[in-house]
């Protein structure tokens, strides 16, 4: 596979990403990542089995990503992608942009990880308030 195919495949994987999570498809959400992935931000990390309430308690509305920067090596990569969330009720905006890693995986490329980072009015970057979901206690 050529490098240009690795990057429309890549390309790809996050429009996926972006159109599933828009659309409320969990199952399709949880497609993109590899098995042990994971998603990190406000404050926590999150695995793959806790993202249907995840997303569950999360605003919904608009996901829009932008073209990522992508680092390519080998079977492995890397990148970071921006984000304009569009809160579907309000219209309120939400910007930052997402630190991914990726693997080649027999079923094609997938996020491995995806970490949120938040640009606030003060410019200042972070990862984000506390969540509205609260994970089970033990």
């Amino acid at each position: 596979m050529s490098r240009n195919d690795d990057v429309i495949e890549l390309e790809q994987l996050l429009a996926r990403y972006a159109v599933t999570i828009t659309k409320g498809d969990i199952e399709g959400l949880i497609s993109v990542f590899t098995p042990d992935g994971n998603y990190s931000a406000f404050g926590d990390t999150y695995p793959l089995d806790e993202f249907p309430d995840l997303v569950a308690a999360a605003p919904k509305g608009l996901f829009l990503t932008g073209t990522p920067a992508l680092e390519i090596d080998g079977d492995t990569a890397s990148g970071t992608q921006p984000l304009c969330f569009v809160e579907q009720s309000t219209h309120d905006m939400r910007i930052g942009y997402y630190s991914d890693t990726y693997a080649r995986t027999d079923a094609g490329w997938r996020l491995r990880t995806r970490a949120m980072t938040f640009i606030r009015r003060n410019g200042d970057h972070d990862s984000g308030r506390p969540h509205a979901f609260e994970r089970p206690s033990a």
